[in-house]
């Protein structure tokens, strides 16, 4: 009899070391006494990929046995950071990877630095979306994002002379070893072309796009790795490949160049994160790049839901689809396009699928920033889509004829088609005609949707409509950017906050403990020395940790209110220097984000921070008790360093601009206090914390819609504020500017002959007066440390964890598959 032969033991998973060393000399080629700094990261990365890669397997096994309903999430933003860091700490592995480099010769946090930020975002939205990412995969979500793999990022900030200078950011001119390209899953987009009509064997009127120019879209995988779980999920971004063909007329006359024009005008579309598109041309680009990814993406969800079932008008049972604000719209033209013209659907069934399977977040309360396109360029570029969203449009404008008769102003206002000359597509209207739910990011920015943005819609469909409030991932933003206090939050009340923020509560019996409150308030004083090195040596500027670090970092918006934050210090500037033997609370001022390179006005507000700060900086009367910097390039590891360090967190913006903000999240997530306005997630963190445990003041919304309502006048605050007065006249009159007096003269100009649309002069004594209060609390340093581990404690609904929890189980109808 034969013996039953035995399989072999799955083979004992290598250690770090040896999966770095035999990363060095098989994949990088290179001997440990040879190799670069960033070589030593690349070997740590490709060892800790391997692992991840490993999990992936076996959690898409998971997945296909259980065959589970799949979320998909498009973002044309994702903004990262650094991987490396956060994968160690996901997968718990910090000592084994301690040991591996220190047997290269490294210390960790070295290595971490070699390490270049995926800056592919501009903000909050691809920040949020990096952060749910996370979730998903600690919450064992079947999840998979999709984007674009740009090769600039958001550009590096330079500040010259005080104005912002932009330098292209080619985040990957080293490679990336976290990603890996799939190139037999490429999938064909096409523009162009035009349609042609006709009646099929069976009867059935079909369309045809026709004599479309191609390219193809490469998928690049990155593993998204869950915390102390098995599941790790995918971020599939996609890059540009030309199309096979070049001009061969131009090739045989040896222009070589004009022959691969076409090609490299292709690959521009996966270029640049953004493109202008104040022009033609890039109007043009940015279009193009939406349809792109969102049309490969639809193409792999499809291939991918065929490969596991036969029949895909199950497809809402298995496929949910996320679109991250409206740029990725053009998907619901799309999907109708694949269902009827490439699987036969008819338009009834197809146009159901499509509704069951989207969902749609809206990240705007500013109909400006409402993204619309002009027909004739939809017409153009994607002839076959603007015929389906025309269809879409008289199909839905005949349900509200039926719905609000006789009400022509309604359909003229729900119309996807916004008339005019040219005429527009409203992608924000096609998104909510085309989604099962619509949701807003914080209770008061869903409550505006309902009440002023979407309010017609929300009449015809109230029951679309639901609120998801942001939240943050505390693996990164609180255990790996802080872990000073991480540590002693983890010593004294256990670690499962790190996967269940509620968990925070149980820090409220210690905030009347002197002991640690003294512990919580020496994690904060490390954390600022560390950043005030770090001025030091960026900027040359010594700053004193001792003093309180107020701080403002977000996106440069006039709605932000950057500027009420340099009115502010620059009337605390000419207090100090009237009144030099007054009782201050020393401050340093720190100021961070990037405007958009043609935003004028947000380009000037940073020249002006930058020369308020160096009068005040220079000035021997006033520098030991003020000091306002601007940190030049704030990304994401940046933020990691502020947030940990931060005292005071300036959320500032118009009431009922800010949908929701994040970072206010951050900031008081790591014990700094907030002073804001009722704007966005600041009143539900006051609803949180406690309104003692917060500084809230301005108009609320209702009250800034009534003050527009009434006729503002930004005269009166002038005439009436002799502190405000002082400060704009300084500015008017160039004392911050001697060089060029008339400098900000359009700063001034807006704000009192522009009739200062962001309300800045109507809350400005309202915002000193609350600083006012910020001082006399600051003193009595028992506390604000109390009210700081308060703030911490009150944290737990803020985690994206919770947020995701809503979604899967509101939305997407979702189950976590766990090993």
């Amino acid at each position: 009899m034969t013996a039953k032969k035995k399989h072999p033991q799955k083979s004992r998973q290598r250690t770090l070391t040896d999966g770095s060393f035999a990363a060095m000399r098989f994949a990088i080629g290179r001997e440990i006494e040879s190799a670069s700094f960033y070589n030593k990261y690349q070997s740590l990365a490709i060892a800790v990929r391997t692992r991840l890669m490993d999990r992936w397997l076996e959690t898409e096994k998971r997945y296909r046995e259980t065959d589970a309903k799949r979320v998909y999430y498009l973002s044309l933003e994702f903004l990262m950071g650094r991987t490396l860091q956060n994968s160690i700490l996901n997968l718990d592995i910090e000592e084994e990877a301690r040991e591996a480099v220190r047997q290269m010769g490294m210390v960790l946090e070295d290595v971490y630095e070699e390490e270049h930020d995926a800056g592919l975002g501009n903000g909050g939205l691809g920040r949020l979306a990096a952060c749910f990412l996370d979730s998903m995969a600690t919450l064992n979500i079947p999840a998979k994002g999709y984007g674009i793999r740009y090769e600039y990022g958001i550009f590096n900030q330079l500040i010259k002379d005080g104005f912002q200078v932009e330098k292209p950011d080619y985040w990957l001119f080293r490679g990336n070893p976290w990603e890996t390209p799939r190139v037999e899953r490429m999938q064909r987009v096409r523009f162009y072309g035009h349609t042609r009509p006709y009646t099929d064997e069976d009867g059935k009127y079909r369309v045809d796009w026709v004599e479309t120019d191609e390219i193809y879209a490469l998928p690049h995988e990155i593993p998204i790795p869950g915390y102390h779980t098995e599941t790790v999920n995918l971020l599939t971004l996609w890059s540009v490949r030309a199309g096979d063909e070049f001009n061969l007329e131009y090739f045989n006359h040896g222009d070589y160049l004009k022959a691969v024009e076409q090609q490299t005008a292709d690959e521009n579309i996966s270029k640049v994160l953004y493109p202008n598109d104040n022009i033609a041309a890039g109007k043009e680009l940015r279009l193009k790049q939406e349809y792109f990814f969102a049309s490969a993406s639809l193409q792999e969800i499809l291939d991918s839901y065929l490969r596991e079932h036969n029949d895909v008008s199950h497809l809402p049972d298995h496929v949910a689809i996320q679109l991250n604000d409206t740029h990725p719209a053009i998907a619901i033209p799309e999907m109708m396009h694949l269902l009827m013209d490439e699987h036969n659907f008819t338009w009834e069934t197809a146009w159901d699928l499509t509704i069951r399977t989207f969902a749609y977040t809206n990240h705007t309360l500013l109909p400006e920033a409402l993204e619309t396109w002009e027909v004739g360029l939809l017409e153009r570029l994607l002839p076959r889509h603007l015929e389906i969203i025309y269809e879409i449009n008289r199909r839905f404008l005949a349900d509200v004829s039926k719905a609000f008769p006789n009400d022509t102003d309604m359909v003229r206002r729900l119309s996807i088609i916004e008339e005019g000359t040219p005429r527009r597509v409203r992608m924000a209207h096609l998104a909510v005609v085309g989604s099962h739910s619509v949701n807003g990011v914080a209770a008061l920015h869903t409550r505006l949707l309902k009440e002023s943005l979407l309010k017609d819609f929300y009449r015809l469909w109230p029951e679309k409509f639901n609120n998801k409030t942001n939240g943050v991932t505390q693996r990164r933003w609180l255990k790996q950017a802080n872990p000073a206090l991480s540590r002693l939050i983890s010593e004294h009340i256990g670690d499962g906050w790190v996967t269940n923020l509620d968990a925070l509560q149980k820090l409220l019996e210690k905030a009347d403990d002197s002991a640690f409150r003294d512990n919580w308030h020496t994690a904060k004083e490390m954390n600022k020395m560390v950043l005030a090195q770090e001025i030091k040596e960026a900027l040359q500027i010594e700053v004193d940790s001792a003093s309180m670090f107020d701080v403002q970092v977000k996106r440069i918006h006039e709605y932000k209110r950057q500027l009420l934050n340099a009115l502010g210090v620059a009337a605390r500037y000419f207090r100090i220097k009237s009144n030099p033997g007054r009782d201050c609370v020393a401050r340093t001022v720190i100021i961070g984000g990037k405007a958009a390179p043609g935003y004028y006005m947000a380009k000037l507000i940073i020249k002006l921070i930058n020369d308020i700060g160096k009068l005040i900086n220079n000035d021997p009367d006033t520098s030991r008790l003020l000091k306002l910097i601007f940190l030049p390039n704030y990304g994401v590891s940046l933020a990691e360093r502020i947030f940990p360090a931060s005292d005071l967190s300036e959320q500032i913006s118009t009431a009922g601009m800010e949908a929701s903000g994040t970072g206010n999240m951050k900031f008081a997530l790591n014990g700094a206090l907030t002073i804001g306005t009722l704007d966005g997630a600041n009143i539900e963190i006051r609803d949180a914390v406690g309104e003692e445990n917060i500084f809230i003041f301005g108009m609320n919304d209702r009250e800034v819609m009534e003050k527009k309502r009434d006729g503002y006048n930004p005269w009166d605050y002038y005439n009436q504020n002799s502190e405000l007065r002082r400060t704009l006249d300084a500015i008017h009159e160039g004392i911050f500017s001697p060089d060029e007096p008339e400098r900000f003269s359009p700063v001034f100009d807006s704000l009192l002959r522009g009739g200062d649309p962001y309300m800045i002069l109507a809350d400005f004594t309202s915002y000193t007066e609350c600083q006012d209060r910020v001082d006399d609390c600051y003193r009595n340093t028992n506390e604000w440390t109390r009210k700081s581990i308060i703030n911490v404690a009150k944290m737990g609904y803020f985690s994206s964890d919770r947020t995701i929890r809503e979604y899967a189980e509101d939305i997407w109808k979702v189950n976590p598959v766990g090993p």
